[in-house]
């Protein structure tokens, strides 16, 4: 009997085994199957798969997209025109969507073209003519499987057959190395773009030849965070590496639709394999530089939304000797649950004793971090001054002793842009410009001063005002000297770790209000932005000085037919195609015909208060350094002023009143004073734009009634925000989007500086501090880094900056940060493609970091003292 039990038992065991090994379904996913959540979306622990929650297919994050085992490995399962589209392609606008709870069913309407979109906008698209009306559906099956349909109203038109297909893309940075079985074929995923190009028969255009061809794909069999079987019925599945074709693009599935199909003409069956057990976390978020001995400091821990346990926080001294001594163990404090997550706090403000510290909670530890009185003091703003604004200054060659960030670029610049263009980066030239030059005419004294806007070389006037303004207002309320750096506006040149003994941050405040001067002298208005004419030049990913020729051009006449690309009749000619120009062509146009970049102007109030303020600000840091160019500032802002007041302007936005503020401190004029009393009800009406600034100004206006209602005003900002700032764990006011929030939280905590130390009475200092810890480390998500490049101990190293390309990243440039893919999976990718995420921005970005971090210092040492 005991031979027969053991003989049986082995049995069952053998048979167990056999069915683990041939299902693709863990025991964890057979005993749970994929269902529709409250949020909308198919959920198990481990995976999550979103229908057409999110609407920036552009960007990588639309579509059906999935997250496995806590990370989003697919994203924009939908209907293109390319095997491997490109930012500027074709894409459907959303119908309806419905969520069939009851029969687990999600569907998304959709249509082509978009007339929206369709040469309108920003990022404008042309579409061909291709009318198409269908139905992506997607339901659950057993275990981790879902199935995804495509139902068209109508059959493809003859001409469409094998042009259009169902796409999926794959995260390249989760695949890399890893392998793929593709029926009989197999192969790996390749770290850089290898794949072969191809003609196409029909139009001659260039595309990436496929990787591998057939019905089922097994991807990364040997890592089961990431093994995902996909099997398409009656239509074969290619695997294409779209970054052949764009250096941002993405590994992509694609099955073609069948001639004469219609309902299920695309039937895929999906199954993700999900780890036994997934939980999410913990990730304990803290300030990778550290805190002021005298600072609050509260870790946030970063849970599965299961999870209710708490388990001991342990903060952690490190020795010299390399020992870890525990000075503080304690249970966090629950906080509650925001976006998928549930949140503890580890408060440990009464530890003072300087030193490196680390904290850990259960496995899992922080990289070690500074608490100490000069945490702020060096390290931390400082290369934002001496690396990423040189870095990004144009038409000046910019050397670090062996390296050569760029030459000297854009001398060429600007040809003033022809009227009724649509631009492709979102500028428009009317056919009534507020300047007197012709169309293509060269507008000269441009190619001085300015900074090229993010990750890329366009100069935006609110980012040249922006940065002038935040930089001006840095060195008067902190007296910065600086000097790291040699910069001649004489020979273009800057020398990165060459002190010149002149302030940094006044040459930097100098070198932008040139490019704002210059255009006003030249144009007689502000321009709108001066930027590239070409798609081919606008992807240019290198150095700046090789975009153009830097030679002024003379245009022929038949150039205007090209500048535009959009309203053309050359792109008339090549929408069939929907493309603007074949790649070919547009090289020989931007390399013989016309490469100068394209000057655009506007009437536009708003952006010309800007940078009065702008002016008038670097007028007074300026005096002293350079009178001519002080003087030149607040004549010029004064004029400008003086030209919207002339033409009866009626609006009373914030940035007149900013524009007031800046002039009442640099003149003293009554008049100011009298003008910003008048528009009170703006005042109130933008308190949470303006009320920064007006503590600046107030002890400046003598009459207390006016006063006293301003503050009543500041009064019901401070309640505002105080029940914004207790909506998350993190104590910012923070509603996360497609684009990361970083930019924005670091403008609030600038203004915060202004607030505390113009209503002290209303505001205190932790609102700013909070700021600058989310941006140091303590924000949503798994990647904990400092958005703040090569500051902290762990912080944002590939970036979609100007050398984005070499995975790379510009000491003190500032990430754009935590996007949200919604409805609510926070996620900070290490990709260097990824503009919503990890963009370097100047007014807004760097420069409100670097502000911050001087705050914090000047604050919590003068507490200390």
């Amino acid at each position: 009997m005991k031979v027969l039990y053991k003989k049986k038992t082995l049995l069952i065991i053998l048979i167990f085994t056999a069915i683990l090994h041939f299902t693709d379904k863990s025991i964890f996913a057979q005993n749970e199957d994929l269902k529709i959540n409250k949020k909308g979306y198919l959920e198990i622990p481990g995976l999550n798969v979103m229908v057409f929650s999110d609407y920036y297919p552009e960007g990588h994050q639309g579509g059906v997209s999935i997250i496995q085992n806590g990370e989003r490995i697919a994203t924009n399962g939908d209907i293109r025109l390319k095997r491997a589209p490109g930012q500027w392609q074709p894409l459907p606008k959303k119908v309806d969507r419905e969520v069939d709870s009851a029969n687990q069913r999600i569907s998304a309407s959709m249509a082509y073209p978009d007339s929206s979109r369709h040469r309108k906008g920003f990022n404008p698209m042309i579409y061909p003519d291709l009318q198409l009306d269908y139905t992506v559906n997607v339901e659950p099956l057993e275990g981790s499987a879902f199935r995804v349909t495509v139902d068209l109203e109508e059959p493809l038109p003859e001409r469409w057959v094998g042009k259009v297909g169902f796409n999926m893309e794959l995260f390249p940075g989760l695949l890399f190395g890893k392998s793929y079985y593709m029926d009989d074929n197999y192969g790996h995923f390749p770290r850089y773009a290898n794949s072969s190009m191809e003609k196409r028969k029909s139009s001659g255009e260039l595309e990436t030849k496929s990787m591998a061809e057939g019905t089922r794909i097994t991807i990364a069999p040997g890592d089961k965070e990431r093994r995902m079987k996909i099997k398409s019925i009656d239509s074969k599945i290619k695997l294409i590496d779209g970054r052949s074709k764009h250096n941002n693009g993405w590994f992509v599935l694609r099955s073609l639709i069948p001639k004469g199909a219609s309902e299920n003409a695309i039937e895929w069956i999906i199954t993700p394999n999900v780890e036994e057990d997934w939980k999410y976390g913990p990730v304990i978020h803290v300030s990778q530089v550290g805190y002021h001995t005298n600072q609050e400091k509260i870790a946030v821990i970063e849970r599965d939304k299961r999870e209710d346990t708490r388990k001991k926080a342990v903060l952690k001294r490190l020795t010299p000797d390399g020992e870890k001594e525990a000075v503080l163990t304690r249970k966090p404090e629950k906080w509650g649950k925001f976006l998928r997550y549930n949140y503890l706090h580890f408060d440990f403000s009464e530890i003072e004793t300087p030193g490196m510290y680390e904290i850990t909670y259960g496995d899992e530890k922080t990289r070690p971090f500074k608490i100490s009185p000069e945490v702020f003091t060096d390290d931390t703003w400082q290369p934002t001054l001496e690396y990423f604004l040189p870095v990004q200054m144009c038409h000046i060659r910019v050397n670090e002793k062996y390296r050569v960030w760029h030459g000297a670029c854009h001398l060429d610049d600007a040809l003033r842009a022809p009227h009724n263009i649509n631009h492709f980066d979102g500028y428009h030239q009317n056919d009534s410009p507020a300047d007197d030059f012709n169309e293509l005419e060269h507008v000269p004294e441009l190619n001085k001063g300015g900074w090229h806007d993010a990750g890329d070389y366009d100069l935006r006037v609110e980012s040249q005002a922006g940065t002038v303004l935040k930089l001006a207002l840095m060195h008067e309320s902190f007296d910065i000297n600086y000097d790291q750096t040699y910069i001649s506006q004489d020979k273009r040149l800057a020398e990165i770790h060459h002190p010149d003994g002149k302030p940094d941050i006044l040459q930097q405040v100098k070198h932008g209000a040139l490019a704002v001067l210059n255009g006003y002298k030249q144009l007689g208005t502000n321009y709108r932005g001066i930027i590239v004419p070409s798609l081919r030049q606008y992807v240019h990913l290198g150095d700046a000085s090789t975009m153009t020729d830097n030679t002024v051009a003379e245009p022929k006449a038949e150039a205007k037919e090209f500048t535009g690309l959009w309203y053309t009749k050359v792109a008339n000619k090549y929408s069939k195609m929907f493309d603007p120009l074949t790649q070919k062509e547009e090289i020989e146009f931007y390399q013989k015909e016309l490469d100068d970049r394209l000057v655009f102007t506007e009437e536009n109030p708003s952006r010309t208060y800007y940078s009065i303020g702008s002016l008038a600000a670097a007028s007074r840091v300026l005096k002293g350094f350079d009178d001519s160019l002080s003087r030149e500032c607040l004549q010029t802002a004064e004029n400008l002023w003086e030209a919207l007041e002339t033409d009866n302007d009626k609006s009373t936005p914030a940035n007149k009143i900013q524009a007031l503020a800046e002039l009442i401190l640099t003149t003293g004029k009554e008049e100011y004073k009298e003008k910003l009393k008048s528009i009170l009800p703006a005042i109130r009406e933008h308190i949470s734009s303006t009320g920064w600034t007006l503590g600046r100004v107030l002890p400046k206006i003598d009459d207390q009634e006016f006063v006293n209602k301003v503050h009543t005003a500041i009064k019901k900002l401070q309640d505002d925000i105080e029940k914004a700032e207790k909506q998350n764990p993190f104590g910012v006011p923070y509603k996360p989007d497609i684009w990361g929030a970083g930019w924005g939280i670091q403008e609030f905590g600038f203004e915060q500086y202004f607030l505390h130390t113009g209503f002290p009475e209303y505001f205190d200092k932790d609102l700013m501090l909070n700021a600058l810890n989310f941006v140091l480390g303590c924000h949503p998500g798994s990647n904990t880094v400092s958005f703040a490049s090569n500051v902290g101990s762990n912080s944002l190293e590939v970036a979609y900056g100007i050398n984005r390309a070499d995975w790379s990243f510009i000491p003190g440039g500032v990430g754009s940060g935590t996007a949200l893919i919604r409805p609510d999976f926070p996620e900070l990718k290490t990709w260097p493609y990824f503009w919503q995420q990890s963009e370097y921005v100047m007014g807004g970005g760097a420069t409100d970091f670097m502000f911050l971090a001087l705050a914090a210092n000047q604050l919590l040492n003068e507490e200390q003292e």
